[in-house]
């Protein structure tokens, strides 16, 4: 069977993925938001699945409520797929309220207010499936009842409630590892976590215990051999590696020079330099959020204030510069872009 997973951005998101991930080992993952990233993630599985017509494919939707618009369209778009013989089971598990009226709509939407969506993914596994083995549910369901106590916020279950509020800070705070270049990595530094959080579950003040490691484990998680240094540094050398092997898909051009383009990295001015000095064949390097500003950083070789002015109505230092793209549109898609970038650098 071939998962699909879509699941939230938070916590209890990552719970739900965790749990599929440790049932099904294979799968292909993605995260999404409220609004046009829940858009945008569908249409994106909805055509890779067009490439499994002879497997059957299990297409998992949780801690996301769908409008009834998004449901009717889900619902026209699988049973389209089905007739032209795909053999697909979709399914949503959630627990928000607002998504009732779907859930009175259509039979594979599943709402319980009552527990927390990586609750009631893990019960899901139980009752579809063959659930886990003791050596996995003697971790995972006490991981999972932190969640669901923080989740819908039991605080009268004082011990995982507290654990949980440790976890969540925990997964909202993983920003070494950027989530939309490298989703895959980046969820699996959040599973990284999560597992080795687990650990703690059964320690007296194992909350504390936890708080006090967390930047320990991810430093854990980010070291490349045995030498210590700062979270920043770390993160910087870790971020470097990761570029280097995408480099070429992520590199733009400026008449001769070549430049690395990122999208969403954010505070780059640390790993921008560490990437130029280890990339001595890169002349400039280029972030963009999603709503159209920009950095650009230079080693010396380019002048991006020149350049920011030119392309995103900005300027600044010759080697640090920001601007703002003002026709810039909102995407989940790193080539569209790198597409409109390289656009407006071919215009200069």
């Amino acid at each position: 069977m071939k998962l699909f997973h879509i699941s939230h951005t938070d916590l209890d998101g990552y719970g739900c993925q965790l749990i599929t991930k440790e049932y099904f080992k294979k799968g292909s993952f993605y995260n999404a938001n409220y609004g046009l990233e829940v858009k945008l993630t569908l249409k994106r599985v909805l055509e890779e699945i067009t490439l499994f017509k002879e497997e059957e494919i299990l297409f998992l939707i949780s801690d996301l409520n769908l409008t009834i618009q998004e449901s009717k369209d889900l619902d026209k778009e699988i049973n389209k797929l089905i007739e032209e013989g795909y053999k697909i089971k979709l399914q949503l598990l959630d627990h928000h309220i607002s998504g009732k009226k779907s859930a009175d709509s259509f039979y594979w939407y599943y709402l319980d207010e009552k527990r927390c969506a990586t609750k009631i993914v893990y019960d899901y596994i139980f009752e579809e499936y063959e659930g886990f083995d003791f050596t996995v549910s003697s971790w995972l369901e006490p991981l999972v009842n932190t969640i669901n106590a923080v989740d819908i916020w039991l605080d009268y279950d004082v011990k995982n409630f507290e654990f949980g509020k440790v976890i969540m800070s925990m997964i909202s705070k993983v920003r070494e590892v950027n989530n939309i270049l490298f989703a895959d990595l980046n969820r699996e530094f959040r599973f990284y976590l999560l597992k080795e959080a687990a650990k703690f579950l059964n320690e007296v003040d194992g909350h504390i215990k936890l708080d006090n490691e967390v930047h320990f484990l991810k430093k854990k998680f980010l070291k490349l051999d045995k030498k210590d240094d700062t979270l920043d540094n770390l993160s910087a050398t870790y971020l470097v590696k990761t570029l280097d092997e995408v480099k070429e898909n992520l590199t733009v051009t400026y008449k001769e020079h070549k430049g690395l383009l990122t999208y969403c990295l954010g505070s780059i001015s640390i790993p921008a330099n560490a990437f130029l000095k280890a990339n001595k064949d890169y002349d400039f390097f280029i972030d963009v959020n999603k709503k159209g500003n920009a950095s650009f950083r230079a080693d010396g070789i380019v002048d991006v204030s020149l350049m920011a002015s030119k392309i995103a109505g900005g300027g600044g230092h010759v080697n640090a510069s920001g601007g703002r793209f003002e026709d810039f549109k909102e995407s989940i898609d790193y080539n569209e872009v790198k597409n409109y970038v390289q656009n407006k650098l071919d215009k200069i």
